[in-house]
Order: C-alpha cells, then sequence, then structure tokens
C-alpha cells in the first residue's frame, strides 16, 4: 500500500475516533443526566411522602387526641412515624445519588473533554508533521526531476555543439560549461531528494510506529477508563438503594407491627368505656288491665283510672328527663352522663392542678432568688421579684378557685350503706330509707319536675313511706329528709328501682328503691 493509502486510513482512523470518543462523552452526560433525574424523583417523592405524614399527623390541642386512645389510632400514628422514616431514606438516595454520581460524573466529564482534546491535538500535530515532511520530499523529488531533465538538455546541446565543424570554439566550450554546471545542479537536487527521503522515512517510520500508537494508546486508555466509570457509576446506582433496603424493610416492618397491634376487644372496651353513663336501665313496664275498671263501682274505677293514667303521664316522663338541659352547663359538664361526667371533671382538674403546680414551682423558685438578693444586694434588687411574685399568686388564686368549681365532690350522707349515682347535671346521692313495704333512698327536688306536671291533676296518694336516716340536700336536684319524715306514695315502684312520692303540695318527686 502506498502511503496515499497509509496516509487516509491514518486520517480515517482518527476521523472515527474522534466520532466515537465524541459519542462517548456525549453517553456520559446523558447518563449523567439520567442519574441527576432520578436524584430528583426521589427527592420529590420523599417530600411528597413527609407531607402525606405531616397532613395525617395528630393535631395539638385538637379533638382527634381523643381517638388515640383506640388502638387503631395509634397503629396508623405508628405507621405515618414509620412512612416518615421511609420518606428519609428516599432522601439518602436522592443525596448520595447526587454526590457519588451525578457530581462526580460532571467532574470527570470536564476532565475527559480536556483529555481528549489535548490527545487530538497531539495527532493532528503528528500528521501535519509528517505531511510537512512529506511535502518537502516531493518538492526535492520534483526539483532533482527537473535538474536532471536541464542537464540531459544542456549535455545533448554541448553534444552537438561539439559535433559541429562550423562551430566555433569558444560556442562549444561555452556549451561544454553549460553541460557541467547543470550536472552539478542535478547532483545538488539528488543529493538534497536524498536528503529529505532520509529524513521522511524516519519521520514516517516514527510516526507509524511510536508517535501515532502511542496517542491511540492514550485514547484507548482514556476510552477504557471512561467506559470503567460508567460501569462503576452504574454499580454505585444500585448499591446506594441497596443501603437503604435494610431500613426500608425496618420501616415497613415497623407498619406491620403497628398493623399486628390493633386489638379489636380493646377498642370495643375503650367505646365502652367512653360512653357508659353510669344510668341504671329501667325496668319492665307492667301490663295494665283497663277491663278490671269496668268491673268496679264507678267511684273506684273513676279513682283507678286517674291514677292508671296519671302512672302512663309521669312514667313516661321519667326517663325522657334524662336528656333534659341539653345544649345547657358546658363548662361543668352537666350535659354529660354521670360516668363521662366524672371524667371530664377529673380531667380537668388534673390540668389545672398541673397548672398550679407550675407556678408554685416558678414562685419558689422566685422566693429562693429574692432570699439571695436579700442576703447578696451586689447580685440583684431584692424589690424587683415582687410584682412577679404578686402576679404569681393572683394567678395561683385564680386557678385554686377554678379548682375548687371543678372539683368532684358527693354530698356528705349520715349513712353506712350509700349508692351513689350521677345524674345529668345534679348529684344525686341514694341515702337510705324505708317505705312501708321496702328500703328505698334520697327524695329528688321538685325542681327538676315542675315543669312536666305543671299541667296535670296532683296524683291521688296511694300508701306512705318513712325515712330511715336524715339527708340534708345542699346540692342542686336535692332536698332535705329528717329522719323518720313521713313521705306520701303516689306512684308505686313498677319494677324499675323508682317510687313517686309526695311531702306537701308543692314538693314531690321521685325516689330511688335500693334493691
Amino acid at each position: 500500500m502506498d502511503w496515499y493509502g497509509m496516509r487516509y486510513i491514518l486520517t480515517d482512523q482518527f476521523d472515527n475516533l474522534e466520532k466515537h470518543t465524541q459519542w462517548g462523552i456525549e453517553f456520559l452526560e446523558r447518563y449523567t443526566k439520567f442519574v441527576k433525574e432520578r436524584s430528583e424523583i426521589e427527592l420529590s417523592y420523599a417530600k411528597q411522602i413527609r407531607n402525606l405524614s405531616k397532613k395525617y399527623q395528630l393535631k395539638k390541642n385538637s379533638k382527634e387526641e381523643e381517638e388515640f386512645k383506640y388502638s387503631t389510632c395509634r397503629a396508623f400514628l405508628m405507621t405515618l412515624n414509620e412512612l416518615n422514616d421511609y420518606a428519609g431514606q428516599h432522601e439518602v438516595i436522592a443525596e448520595n445519588l447526587s454526590t457519588q454520581i451525578t457530581a462526580e460524573l460532571s467532574r470527570y466529564t470536564q476532565e475527559l473533554k480536556a483529555e481528549r482534546k489535548s490527545h487530538f491535538h497531539d495527532g493532528r500535530r503528528a500528521q501535519q508533521y509528517i505531511e510537512n515532511s512529506w511535502k518537502q520530499l516531493e518538492s526535492s523529488k520534483r526539483r532533482f526531476e527537473r535538474d536532471c531533465k536541464e542537464a540531459d538538455r544542456a549535455q545533448h546541446y554541448f553534444d552537438k555543439m561539439d559535433a559541429d565543424i562550423n562551430v566555433t570554439k569558444a560556442d562549444v566550450e561555452k556549451a561544454k560549461q553549460q553541460a557541467q554546471m547543470r550536472h552539478q545542479v542535478a547532483e545538488d537536487s539528488k543529493n538534497e531528494y536524498l536528503t529529505y527521503l532520509q529524513k521522511f522515512n524516519k519521520d514516517q517510520h516514527e510516526h507509524y510506529y511510536t508517535l501515532i500508537p502511542h496517542i491511540f494508546q492514550r485514547i484507548q486508555e482514556m476510552e477504557e477508563r471512561r467506559v470503567g466509570r460508567v460501569r462503576e457509576s452504574m454499580r454505585v446506582y444500585t448499591e446506594v438503594e441497596h443501603k437503604v433496603l435494610p431500613i426500608v424493610s425496618k420501616c415497613l416492618d415497623g407498619m406491620t407491627k403497628a398493623a399486628e397491634s390493633i386489638e379489636p376487644k380493646m377498642d370495643s372496651k375503650q367505646v365502652v368505656e367512653s360512653y357508659k353513663s353510669g344510668f341504671e336501665p329501667p325496668g319492665d313496664v307492667e301490663f295494665e288491665d283497663y277491663s278490671v275498671s269496668m268491673k268496679r263501682a264507678v267511684s273506684e274505677s273513676s279513682f283507678l283510672n286517674a291514677r292508671g293514667e296519671s302512672r302512663r303521664r309521669s312514667r313516661s316522663k321519667l326517663w325522657p328527663l334524662l336528656k333534659r338541659n341539653k345544649g345547657t352547663g358546658q363548662e361543668d359538664y352537666s350535659h354529660l352522663p354521670p360516668e363521662q361526667r366524672r371524667k371530664k371533671l377529673q380531667a380537668k382538674l388534673n390540668d389545672i392542678n398541673k397548672d398550679i403546680q407550675k407556678e408554685m414551682d416558678q414562685r419558689d423558685a422566685l422566693t429562693k432568688m429574692k432570699d439571695v438578693y436579700i442576703k447578696n444586694p451586689h447580685l440583684g434588687d431584692p424589690d424587683s421579684i415582687d410584682p412577679r411574685l404578686e402576679e404569681i399568686t393572683q394567678s395561683l388564686e385564680k386557678l385554686q378557685l377554678e379548682a375548687h368549681k371543678f372539683e368532684v365532690r358527693p354530698p356528705q350522707i349520715q349513712s353506712s350503706d350509700t349508692f351513689k349515682s350521677w345524674f345529668k347535671s345534679c348529684y344525686l346521692i341514694i341515702n337510705d330509707y324505708k317505705l312501708t313495704e321496702g328500703s328505698a333512698g334520697c327524695l329528688f327536688s321538685g325542681t327538676e319536675f315542675d315543669d312536666e306536671f305543671d299541667d296535670e291533676e296532683p296524683l291521688p296518694t296511694i300508701g306512705t313511706c318513712k325515712a330511715l336516716y336524715p339527708f340534708e340536700g345542699q346540692n342542686e336536684g336535692t332536698i332535705s329528709m329528717a329522719e323518720s319524715e313521713m313521705l306520701y306514695v303516689i306512684e308505686e315502684d313498677k319494677g324499675d328501682g323508682w317510687t313517686r312520692v309526695r311531702r306537701n303540695e308543692d314538693e314531690e318527686g321521685y325516689v330511688l328503691r335500693k334493691k
């Protein structure tokens, strides 16, 4: 293959390598962009997961706090916390992808571009040098060829002049000198051509066997490093996610544990505990035989009918009474059933007591500080503490009044055997006393029932009862009852434990028989 063919191959390979290495850099940049976008997706996903977890977290001072007594709500809260940690692992993935791959590849790409540029610059310079050497050889070769032709023509002209007898000796001598000069020029051109030929052959050998192979070797090493860096980056890409998988697995295990912690029976007990009222259910409704009244005398029938009708009216109004005053008494929770009211009052009292303790702690601390100032006046003015102490004293007084307001205190009862029942907005303390046919308890205040019976005619008396113990009705919803006091029974117990009695025309109500 001639040199031109070799030169074409060399130029073609350089072009191919240049295109390939440029493609390699573009591929590296494309992969870097891919990892960057993956990192952004992980970061965005983590942010959305965190926002989702935050959105459903328990709000402070919200009614949802009460709901978290149920195992389902607590499990949900645990799931949200695990989900928040789960989001954190995706943030770790995003961070590691960004620092270990994206940033590193971006820096390496710039280095690769500079190295590639240097290699191809050396290659082009070597190519230019050999091309210049070849041009010099070609130029000396053409000059040697031209001088040889000139020498041949001069020699032919001399031979012709020398053979012509008509030519003067001077002309022959001149032709001879011209021929000799041309031969010398041709000889000089030949030597120059040989010199350039030797130089080119040396340059060409060095170009193809030293310079170009070395440049190609560096380009090859550069390309192998690029491919190796891509391989390492792809390995790190998977390694980054593998490292967080154990933690992600723990988060998922935590969610599973949260689900397994749900206790249906316990939740149902919580519902019972939350909504139990403390009320006793009513007894069975007895059958009222209206046919009996038809067989009795007119006066007796009228009496019984009035009594039966009154029973129906009064009995039907007993249990609806439990729901009265709805929407009132919100501050002292008197709108709640007894058991719920007790819990609410106790919780409120606990909160107030905590505030009282904080104020007392501050008061003690300020008192100690004042003592220190008194003993060491240079540390501060003792009188500067007094305004704050006065504020705390006033605050304590308010809190103590508030605590006294919410204290759960039953009325004092002169009885060894008591049955206590929390009833709507009033305390209903059941005291033992005796009816003519059995034992019963505290008399309800007529004020709770007056509006129920304003439009009714007084019920007839059907019996009497006697209280075994005295009772001072000091709370709303109770009235005083003296020991051995006689009361009139106007409606007997129908099996639900309630008996309606009357003291006088203005005071009547129900008493609860103790079973």
